[in-house]
């Protein structure tokens, strides 16, 4: 089935039910040997079958494509012979990859100079000359801390204090024991889930979400019970219920300019999903990656600052500088009770010791010029979504979206399934972009979605649209040949 989730080693192995439904093909025709090894393969490169998986035993697979077995035994000598499988006797038959190769999950974007238009990343340029004066400072700032081994596992004192500060002045008072710094919302979730969750352990999640806190999700070996977000909202009581019924370790939302929606929850949800947390003893654990993106409303105060005092020790919140100011400068944070940041500050320990003093200290500039910065920033965005929208009622007129209230993308509807298909011929065209099924907590939901982010210079999206529009219609075009990667942001 196209769209099918990607499935982690945390799954071990396999089934020849699961592998069936990510094999795509025309419904009408039975695969041959070469046909099915092709088809493994691609979903070993591209990442949606992970490297070291078990297959399916052989007599399992035929069963649930309809074919002989004789087919699968002849398709597994080959991804053997080509180096996309070995088998050991006794345990099976195992993904790998031939020296030389690589899966696209690790490849190279495509560059500029491919021509190709990334209309898959969320993620902003950096502010114009900001993180260049913010290193100049950083710069000036740091023979103070040379003279130490700078191991800091919380973080750097004065940015948890900055951060801290932040969070009291958007109405959450924070001290900074409240704060651990990260490399990232991403690294502060893995974090968090390490801590808290355990193989088995139930996860509330958005329908859709975003893509790469979902695949934390599930490499945590959770269950995840997922909740629908439509342009609507939330439907609290489908939440309410969820929690009820499945009491979760763990919730985790996306309630300021939801990715990929641009939803935004109103405070009596909010009030509602903690009251049910708390009765269920469930961590919230929000993502307020995209809340400083408010284009056409104030800001949302922070999640917990509408937490009665017996409910906010349960919310975790975590953020970056991401999309506030630039991807590349790779630090966030988490907040939390000062016994939890110090747990999180043990974990964190054992896997990177701590960030780099260089990264915080101009984090710390662009915290402080973050009021000058995001005036600019929201007014850009407006801007750059006006333009994708004009260009996608010029060019796809029969496509449907709603102009969400902040956030980063559009949640576009084609009208019918098939953005995975397209997404795979786009590039053919010199554009990237990922179908809605990316987001997707169940496989092939959202096929008939694409998340376009408006994150590029306003000029760009005619020709994008247009590129997407001749794409759609199978119009010949001068094609560029790259490779399609699978990061998504």
């Amino acid at each position: 089935m196209a769209g099918a989730r990607p499935v982690h080693p945390v799954d071990r192995a396999l089934g020849g039910r699961q592998l069936a439904a990510l094999i795509t093909g025309p419904a009408d025709t039975r695969l041959g040997y070469r046909e099915l090894a092709r088809a493994v393969r691609s979903l070993v490169l591209n990442g949606r079958i992970a490297l070291h998986m078990r297959l399916p035993a052989e007599r399992a697979l035929a069963s649930a494509l309809g074919i002989s077995r004789a087919t699968v035994t002849a398709a597994y000598d080959l991804l053997r012979e080509s180096g996309y499988a070995h088998s050991r006797r006794g345990a099976g038959t195992w993904t790998s990859l031939p020296d030389g190769q690589r899966p696209t999950s690790i490849a190279s974007f495509p560059t500029g100079e491919q021509d190709t238009i990334d209309l898959a990343l969320a993620s902003p340029a950096a502010p114009e000359g900001a993180v260049a004066e913010a290193l100049t400072e950083a710069t000036a700032l740091l023979p103070r801390h040379t003279a130490a081994p700078g191991y800091h596992p919380y973080g750097l004192p004065d940015l948890r204090a900055a951060v801290a500060d932040r969070f009291t002045r958007r109405g959450l008072p924070t001290l900074p024991d409240q704060i651990l710094i990260t490399s990232g919302a991403q690294h502060a979730l893995a974090l968090v889930l390490a801590l808290l969750g355990g193989p088995g352990d139930r996860v509330m999640a958005e329908n859709p979400s975003y893509t790469n806190g979902l695949d934390a999700l599930r490499r945590a070996r959770l269950r995840i019970a997922s909740v629908p977000v439509t342009e609507a909202g939330w439907d609290t009581g489908l939440i309410e219920s969820t929690l009820r019924q499945t009491t979760p370790r763990l919730a985790y939302l996306i309630p300021d300019f939801h990715n990929p929606t641009g939803s935004l929850m109103p405070d009596e949800q909010r009030v509602d999903v903690l009251r049910v947390a708390h009765r269920t003893d469930t961590w919230l654990v929000i993502d307020e990656s995209i809340a400083d993106i408010a284009l056409d409303v104030p800001p949302p105060a922070p999640f917990a600052s509408l937490a009665h005092p017996s409910q906010g020790s349960q919310v975790i919140t975590i953020g970056s500088l991401s999309k506030s100011c630039w991807g590349g400068l790779r630090v966030g944070w988490v907040r939390a009770t000062s016994q939890l940041v110090t747990e999180l500050a043990a974990l964190r320990m054992t896997v990177d010791m701590a960030g780099s003093v260089l990264d915080q200290l101009v984090a710390l500039a662009l915290l402080d010029r973050l009021d000058d910065v995001l005036p600019r920033r929201r007014e850009r965005l407006r801007t750059q979504r006006d333009a994708l929208a004009v260009a996608l009622d010029r060019h796809l007129p029969d496509w449907v979206w709603n102009v969400p209230p902040g956030g980063l993308c559009l949640w576009v509807d084609l009208g019918h399934p098939g953005a995975a298909a397209l997404a795979d011929r786009a590039l053919g065209y010199g554009i990237r972009v990922e179908g809605g099924a990316r987001f997707g907590v169940d496989p092939g939901t959202h096929e008939h979605r694409l998340r376009l982010p408006y994150t590029l210079p306003a000029h760009v999206y005619d020709t994008a649209a247009e590129r997407l529009a001749a794409a759609l219609e199978g119009v010949p075009l001068h094609a560029t040949h790259a490779q399609r990667p699978h990061w998504v942001a």
